[in-house]
Order: structure tokens, then C-alpha cells, then sequence
């Protein structure tokens, strides 16, 4: 067994873990934090990604003990109590999920873009978006609702300075 401490969503965790245990196993089964999704354990289809030192990262292609003092942020970390994160809430206003299955992992990677691009255009976040799959619709309405996420962080940046 490995000993692994983070801070996850804002408090320190930690766990002992065998050496070949997924961050995403450490975070559904050793914290229960059930949002990050595993669908493919091939980093093929994006659902399992989460924030590490605030990027994106597919979950089930990397290590627990890779995450070791690491600053790691999940879809349970966005809102902010009952309010929602600007992005969440774009997705929700714009219908931007079917199923759900793929949402966390799309709202995650769609933030890590807004926070390095800042107002993307259609384009830029369908690029961004190769990495995660949508089986249920045709990606029109969760590009939408990035766009609008985007422009929404782009506010709240700007009311804070």
C-alpha cells in the first residue's frame, strides 16, 4: 500500500491506496465522490475529467500517487453551496445534457478552456471538446452552452477586478 495525501475540493485528503490505483477509483470509492464518471478507462471518451493544479485531467489515466500533494478539483468542487458555477448553469440554460453520463467531464474540460481562452469561438471548443464524447446528442447545444459559460466567467473576471 501507498499513502496518498491532496486537497481535494478545497480539503485535504488522504488514503492509503495499492500503487496501481486510478485517481479516479481514489475519488469515487475511497472519497465517494461519485461525479467524476468512469466510461472508457482508455482516455477515450472523457468523463472522468477532472482539475489537477487547475488543467484538465483524465482521471483514469492517471495514478493516485501521481496526484500526491496536488490541488484537485472535481464537478462536486464547481458550485459554490447552491449556487451553481457559470458554466454548470450555461449547460443547464442551454441545454447542454441528455443523459448526463458525459456532463461533468464536458463542464470540466469546458472550464479549463474558458479560463485559458478567454470568449472561444465554435471552432476553438469543438477542437477543445476531440477528448470527450457525447453519445446522446450532436454537440450543437453543448457548444451553446460553452459559449455562453465562456462569456459568463469572462464577466464574473472582470466584476472582480
Amino acid at each position: 500500500m501507498a499513502s496518498v495525501s491532496m486537497t481535494v475540493n478545497g480539503k485535504s485528503v488522504s488514503g492509503d491506496v495499492a500503487p496501481n490505483t486510478l485517481l479516479v477509483d481514489f475519488l469515487r470509492e475511497n472519497l465517494r465522490l461519485t461525479g467524476t464518471h468512469v466510461g472508457c478507462d482508455t482516455s477515450q471518451c472523457g468523463a472522468c475529467v477532472i482539475h489537477v493544479n487547475g488543467k484538465s485531467v483524465k482521471a483514469c489515466t492517471m495514478l493516485a500517487v501521481q496526484a500526491e500533494g496536488a490541488d484537485v478539483t472535481t464537478i462536486e468542487g464547481l458550485a459554490n453551496g447552491d449556487q451553481l458555477h457559470p458554466m454548470q448553469e450555461a449547460f443547464r440554460e442551454h441545454h447542454g445534457l441528455q443523459c448526463g453520463f458525459c456532463t461533468p467531464g464536458m463542464v470540466m474540460s469546458a472550464v479549463d478552456l474558458a479560463n485559458t481562452i478567454d470568449n472561444p469561438d465554435e471552432k476553438t471548443i469543438r477542437h477543445w471538446l476531440e477528448g470527450n464524447i457525447c453519445r446522446c446528442t450532436g454537440y450543437h447545444n453543448i457548444v451553446k452552452a460553452i459559449e455562453a459559460g465562456s462569456k459568463a466567467m469572462q464577466a464574473g473576471k472582470q466584476a472582480a477586478d
